[in-house]
C-alpha cells in the first residue's frame, strides 16, 4: 500500500449536512449549548508543591502568576499562570493540596502530579448543568460551588466526558476573564 492510498479522500472525512443535522438532532437538550460555552478557560495540573511548580513555569516558559488563592472549601492552594499577555486566553491552573484529605491530595496519591482537569468558560453554569442533566449527563454537585476568584463552578463526571474531569466555569461578574 502506498502512503497516498492509506489516506481517505477528504470528502469522506467531512460530515455531510444531513449527518451534521442528525448529530445535532440526536443531541437533544444539548444541541444549542454552544451559545453558553464561550471558551477553553484553563487546564488544571495537580502538583505537590505550588511554589516549585510556579518557579518551573517561570524559569522555563516565562509564565507569570495571574491570580493566586487558597480555596478552603475545596482544600486547595491554586495559582493561575500563563504568559503575561494571556488576555482572555486559556491559562494553566496549578493545584496543590491544602490538606491531606483534599481531592487534589487524593488525586496526587493515586496518580502522581499531572493533568487533573480541563475547564470551559460558560456564561451561565446553572443553565449548562440543567441542559446537560436533562440529556442524562452526570455532574458532581447538585448546585454550583465557589471556584477561583469567586467564579461559580461544577464538574461533568469523567465517565460521561470521555474520561476527562470537565470543569464548567462561570466567571464572577466583577472578575475580568483577562485576569483569571
Amino acid at each position: 500500500m502506498t502512503p497516498s492510498s492509506s489516506v481517505p479522500p477528504v470528502e469522506s472525512a467531512v460530515a455531510s449536512d444531513s449527518e451534521t443535522a442528525a448529530a445535532v438532532g440526536s443531541a437533544g437538550a444539548t444541541a444549542l449549548i454552544s451559545d453558553l460555552v464561550v471558551a477553553i478557560d484553563h487546564v488544571g495540573i495537580a502538583v505537590p508543591d505550588l511554589d516549585a511548580a510556579k518557579q518551573w513555569y517561570a524559569d522555563h516558559l516565562g509564565f507569570v502568576t495571574l491570580h493566586q488563592e487558597k480555596n478552603e472549601e475545596q482544600g486547595v492552594e491554586e495559582a493561575m499562570i500563563g504568559p503575561a499577555d494571556s488576555g482572555t486566553g486559556a491559562v494553566i491552573q496549578l493545584l496543590a493540596p491544602a490538606s491531606e484529605s483534599s481531592t487534589i491530595a487524593k488525586f496526587l496519591d493515586r496518580n502522581g502530579p499531572g493533568l487533573q482537569q480541563l475547564a470551559v468558560r460558560v456564561t451561565d453554569v446553572d443553565e449548562v448543568v440543567s441542559r446537560l442533566t436533562s440529556a442524562g449527563v452526570r455532574v458532581l454537585y447538585p448546585e454550583a460551588r465557589r471556584g477561583t476568584a469567586d467564579s461559580r463552578i461544577n464538574f461533568v463526571h469523567p465517565k460521561d466526558a470521555g474520561g476527562v474531569l470537565l470543569e464548567l466555569v462561570e466567571p464572577a461578574a466583577d472578575h475580568s476573564a483577562s485576569t483569571h
